[in-house]
């Protein structure tokens, strides 16, 4: 669990690291885009925020 913490976690997640790996499968620029926005709006936060919550306990 404490691999989740670290710096490799935070950036398999990060929205733009989601964008940039769609690109490198071939995706186009404009669905990659509009899919780690709607990756960010609905799943990173609440992500995020669960394991705030996790960790803080």
């Amino acid at each position: 669990m404490t691999r989740l913490r670290g710096p490799w976690f935070q950036h398999r997640v990060n929205p733009l690291h989601i964008y940039c790996r769609l690109i490198d499968v071939g995706l186009s620029v404009q669905i990659s885009r509009r899919l780690s926005i709607f990756y960010e709006k609905h799943f990173y936060h609440s992500l995020l925020r669960g394991l705030r919550l996790k960790w803080n306990m």
